[in-house]
């Protein structure tokens, strides 16, 4: 099994034409998304990470929001089914690669529906946002395949929120940070933190103690840092747009 390698997926041409449900559509400038996804790639591989570049699907606007076509845990990839039909097309040619990563597959099926950016893995739970793009039939699917490989799964509702992980993600200590204007359930983790900006709910892990997160979230950047957290910020103001954050445009597969 191939470690620390992040899956990632090219910006297309029709990327401006992404869906968008809590936000105002907006101008996308595509020249300066392709420029802010390179540098993203590479903090990825600064980081020591190696990249596999899932093929483009230029016919699919959302496609390099690459998260939510596939989860990963220990040595399974569960193809997702997502709840925008406009994006099911995107799933179809993740398979290979992770398959050449050597993971085992599994798929979400109709009447089940899943997205990537659903599913957040703390510990040995995985929360799952039930809600607008994930229902509960996939929730059903995802938690039978997670069984496998030791994860338990709860459902959080999300209304407020593109997805579960638009709303929270979580630090090294498996503390929950979230933006709480869009945190339907913040009693469903254990350990819950607001941070003071939208941008500053998401964090990627790029190390133990190493966090990715968005440029435009100064403040809770400064905060994690006085707390002894390494922070690596990264400009995605055009992904935002979108609905996008710092954890949609890869998928890491440790």
């Amino acid at each position: 099994m191939t470690r620390r390698t992040a899956l990632i997926r090219r910006p297309g041409p029709r990327l401006s034409d992404g869906l968008v449900t809590h936000l105002e559509k907006s101008a996308i400038d595509l020249d300066l998304a392709r420029e802010q996804w390179e540098a993203y790639a590479g903090c990825l591989r600064s980081a020591g990470w190696e990249t596999a570049e899932v093929p483009p699907a230029d016919d699919c606007p959302d496609a390099v929001f690459i998260e939510d076509a596939v989860v990963v845990a220990g040595d399974l990839a569960v193809l997702t089914n997502p709840g925008a039909a406009e994006r099911k097309p995107e799933v179809a040619a993740v398979e290979g690669v992770v398959r050449d990563l050597g993971y085992r597959i599994e798929r979400i099926q109709d009447p089940g529906t899943l997205d990537g950016g659903d599913v957040l893995k703390v510990g040995g739970t995985a929360y799952v946002g039930l809600g607008g793009r994930t229902n509960g039939a996939g929730i059903q699917q995802l938690a039978g395949h997670f069984a496998s490989v030791g994860l338990k799964t709860q459902a959080v509702t999300v209304e407020r929120a593109l997805h579960l992980k638009s709303a929270v993600t979580a630090l090294p200590d498996e503390t929950v940070i979230g933006w709480d204007p869009v945190v339907d359930w913040p009693g469903a983790f254990p350990s819950y933190e607001g941070m003071p900006e939208e941008g500053g709910a998401h964090v990627v892990l790029l190390d133990d103690n190493v966090l990715l997160m968005a440029a435009s979230a100064p403040r809770t950047a400064e905060l994690l840092r006085t707390r002894g957290h390494e922070v690596v910020t990264v400009d995605i103001s055009e992904f935002e747009k979108l609905e996008g954050c710092v954890t949609c445009l890869s998928v890491r597969c440790r």
